[in-house]
């Protein structure tokens, strides 16, 4: 057969090259012999596809070839016929002709695909290579058939933690987190998706065969519900929380990567606001993406200038109102935005490496307010200070901890360090002495949120255990919440830690925690009392 394109357009080795007219006629064809399905082998030049080529797979292939010549660009599709896949890329030959490069490949439901007989998960989750391969044809077929299709990047929150214990404990809980997508999901769900992979360790991406946002919104909430159920892998407790953010073809983008980047980009701001629904991407969202980086380059500026500033929560004895501790937590005024969300600037010092920078700052702050609320408190009130994920994780962490003690502004038996649950599993197990050793007070924090290891919690020197403040908000309604809530402070109580909690915004809340044995915490109930303890050390000062 005459040769009709420069080789290296085609990226692997052929069963089958065929070129045809715009009309369906054969006008050159080369192997064939290893396709059970046609019988290319014994046709002659000018017969037509559809008679040596089953019905269904030469329209499909017909079709290809008018859309590669019409765009004047080669194109891909996938034929399935007697459960065998083939792969047909079209490269145009000038007006009037194609030349069709034909390979076979698996077929969907083959033992590469799906799971196998002993129940372990052998499809592509984790073979990225091969996502984009497939997402690539499923675009190609897409574009082809002229039916709609949207991309879904879902971050997983929690993984990062665990692949600081263990990669292979971090992979294998995303693999079980999609076998449950696999297992759980209705027929409906499972038939939307057209393609699945993993873009990177905490990023997967799903292909939808729709760009209709409730139908969207529908599929990525049955999604992760599955993704974000509790799951125990390797010792640890694990929950994963996923955030999405949504392309669709011909809206947003019409290539492979500008779909997944524009998912991405969506699925970012998803995350940063916390939000529990996906986000589409849109102008306004990529703009917002956009003056994040600004907002990077401003907090810095902020931190430099010491425009950051500090507010507290007052933690209560449940039982007589007596106030036990100023919570601390970092707050920034800007000159122009004004109040800046927590979720918003914290998620910013991280992406951008400030938060260590950042996390000192609001250490040096603790001293000056100390120093003004401890003259309106009784002597044994404690400051209590939560250091970022990365300050804690920093070589230099103990030092800081040390210099900040050794200049006197706050005694070392009144200052708490809290650290969350899912820092601090990932921690060595020799973390905790040294600080213990100076006379702090330490508390493992936002206990239930995802990764925890109550073996690790139960050897650590810790003085009390803080619940996160989602669960005690839903004691009184959600019975999941409760249970959390009790097994959470019996755990505590068992380990000989103090159960503490957070969002008391109520007498209701007061009273369920005091009845499971709760004795400590701080919310909206004694905001008042927290707002006069405080005082002082607001002041007038900028950020604060």
């Amino acid at each position: 057969m005459k040769k009709h394109a420069d080789i290296s357009l085609i990226d692997s080795l052929p069963d089958l090259v065929l070129a045809l007219s715009r009309d369906g006629v054969i006008m050159g064809h080369g192997g064939g012999r290893a396709l059970p399905m046609l019988a290319l082998h014994d046709a002659s030049e000018g017969e037509r596809l559809e008679s040596v080529w089953p019905e269904a797979a030469a329209e499909a292939v017909m079709l290809l070839v008018r859309k590669c010549l019409a765009s004047r660009a080669p194109l891909e599709t996938r034929v399935v016929e007697a459960a065998k896949a083939y792969r047909v890329r079209a490269i145009p030959q000038g007006p009037t002709r194609a030349l069709c490069v034909v390979c076979t490949e698996s077929a969907p439901g083959s033992a590469e695909d799906t799971a196998s007989s002993t129940g372990e998960f052998r499809g592509p989750l984790l073979d990225r290579r091969g996502f984009m391969r497939r997402f690539q044809e499923t675009l190609s077929q897409s574009v082809l058939t002229e039916k709609p299709m949207a991309v879904i990047v879902m971050h997983l929150d929690g993984v990062e933690n665990i692949a600081r214990i263990d990669a292979k404990v971090a992979e294998q809980s995303v693999t079980a987190a999609v076998l449950r997508l696999y297992r759980g999901s209705s027929a409906d769900t499972l038939a939307m998706c057209l393609c699945l992979g993993q873009l990177s360790e905490t990023q997967l991406a799903l292909v939808v065969a729709t760009s209709d946002r409730r139908s969207i919104d529908a599929f990525i909430a049955e999604v992760a519900d599955h993704v974000r159920s509790p799951q125990t892998v390797g010792g640890f407790q694990l929950q994963l929380t996923p955030h999405a953010g949504v392309a669709v073809l011909g809206e947003d983008a019409a290539s492979a990567q500008g779909l997944l980047d524009n998912a991405r980009i969506a699925a970012s701001e998803a995350r940063n606001s916390g939000a529990a629904r996906a986000r589409f991407f849109s102008d306004s969202v990529k703009m917002k993406s956009l003056a994040r980086l600004d907002i990077g380059r401003e907090l810095r500026d902020a931190i430099v200038q010491r425009a950051i500033g500090t507010r507290y929560v007052g933690r209560f004895d449940l039982r007589t109102g007596r106030l036990l501790a100023w919570v601390a937590y970092v707050r920034w005024t800007h000159p122009l935005r004004g109040e800046v969300s927590p979720k918003e600037f914290l998620g910013v010092a991280e992406a951008t490496g400030a938060a260590v920078l950042l996390s000192r700052c609001m250490l040096d702050l603790l001293g000056v307010d100390f120093a003004k609320m401890a003259r309106e408190s009784d002597p044994g009130v404690r400051i209590s200070f939560g250091p970022l994920r990365h300050h804690v994780l920093h070589e230099d962490f103990f030092k800081d901890i040390q210099n900040f003690l050794a200049a006197g502004k706050v005694p070392a038996a009144r200052l708490e360090i809290r650290i969350p649950e899912s820092t601090f599993a990932v921690l060595s197990p020799t973390f905790c002495a040294p600080l213990v050793g100076l006379g702090v007070q330490l508390i493992v924090d936002e206990v239930g949120r995802g990764l925890g290891s109550l073996d690790q919690v139960a050897r650590a020197p810790l003085w009390g255990m803080q619940l996160d403040r989602a669960w005690v908000e839903a004691l009184k309604t959600d019975p999941v919440a409760l249970r959390v809530c009790r097994a959470g402070i019996a755990a505590a109580s068992a380990l000989g830690m103090c159960p503490i909690a957070t969002g008391v915004d109520d007498a209701g809340v007061r009273q369920a925690l005091l009845s499971l044995g709760c004795h400590y915490g701080s919310g909206d109930l004694y905001s008042d009392g927290a707002a006069h303890a405080a005082r002082e050390a607001r002041g007038e000062r900028v950020g604060m």
